[in-house]
């Protein structure tokens, strides 16, 4: 019997050493990150840029949010590494510091400081994925935090079930994309030609002061954000008196008055426009919304 076994074990024996084992990779290493450029970035881009058109840069004046203050500014050679973050659904189709209406399926950021709009390229640190964005609205205020990303972004660089990320940000220029526009002059409005006339003194009742209740408004924005708000004050301060009000939802109203006559207020809405708030409306002194 002994004799017989020993043939048998010696076959299997060979056919051990000469079959491949098993691979083992309970513990094997995860693969290095590989630099992944997201495939449709160049055409959402060109595409984004497209439908901008010729919007009005904004940078504006500096502005204070929990005691930080920001100094908006073209850097040109503009590098950051930081935390990523994003935002989504509850601002969707909410207002932008930038004027547009935010669109959460959109490659755009918020970033404290950059022209609005400008483009950064943003290398998620974790995975190597690669996507070009536009600035188009003010944040994140959130210490720690160097840029908020759309829904869009955040699911394409892979940040949007984490909620955050490591990532390296890089100022870029596609479509040439590299002129800052003049900013938009303060308003004038010019007074009206005095015909000659004799000296006659007017009646308290006639003479030129704006009746009482005459204080036209101009809507801007209603924003949900504290530091959009700051920003924003900042920006229109050079249209005119900025007020703001809390509404209900943690909203606050911007808006630009009062102003005396519809004719200040209707250039002040012209400016306005100009500058990309294409919402922005004119407010009667009657009217309480």
């Amino acid at each position: 019997m002994r004799q017989l076994l020993l043939p048998v074990l010696a076959g299997l024996a060979v056919a051990a050493c000469g079959g491949k084992p098993a691979p083992r990779t309970a513990n094997a290493p995860p693969p290095p990150p590989r630099s992944v450029a997201v495939s449709d970035d160049t055409a959402a881009v060109a595409r984004d840029a497209a439908k901008l058109g010729n919007w009005p840069v904004k940078i504006g004046k500096p502005y204070q949010v929990a005691g930080i203050t920001y100094y908006p500014a073209d850097e040109r050679e503009y590098r950051e590494e930081g935390v990523a973050s994003w935002y989504g659904p509850g601002f969707h189709a909410g207002s932008t510091a930038n004027g547009e209406r935010y669109d959460q399926d959109d490659l755009t950021a918020a970033h404290r400081t950059l022209p609005m709009p400008s483009w950064v390229e943003v290398e998620n640190l974790d995975n190597g994925r690669k996507l070009t964005v536009r600035i188009n609205d003010r944040g994140p205020f959130a210490r720690g935090r160097i840029i908020d990303l759309s829904r869009k972004a955040a699911q394409l660089l892979g940040v949007d079930r984490a909620g955050t990320a490591r990532v390296r940000l890089r100022r870029v220029y596609p479509g040439g994309r590299g002129e800052i526009a003049p900013p938009l002059p303060p308003i004038v409005v010019a007074a009206a030609p005095v015909a000659p006339v004799t000296t006659v003194a007017l009646p308290t009742a006639s003479r030129n002061l704006a009746p009482a209740g005459s204080n036209w408004l101009v809507q801007v924005a209603a924003l949900g954000d504290g530091g959009r708000v700051s920003w924003l004050k900042g920006f229109l301060s050079s249209f005119g008196p900025v007020l703001t009000e809390s509404l209900p939802g943690g909203l606050t109203r911007v808006r630009l008055g009062p102003f005396g006559s519809e004719t200040m207020a209707s250039a002040a809405l012209a400016q306005v426009r100009a500058a990309g708030y294409a919402d922005a409306r004119l407010i009667p002194p009657t009217s309480s919304r």
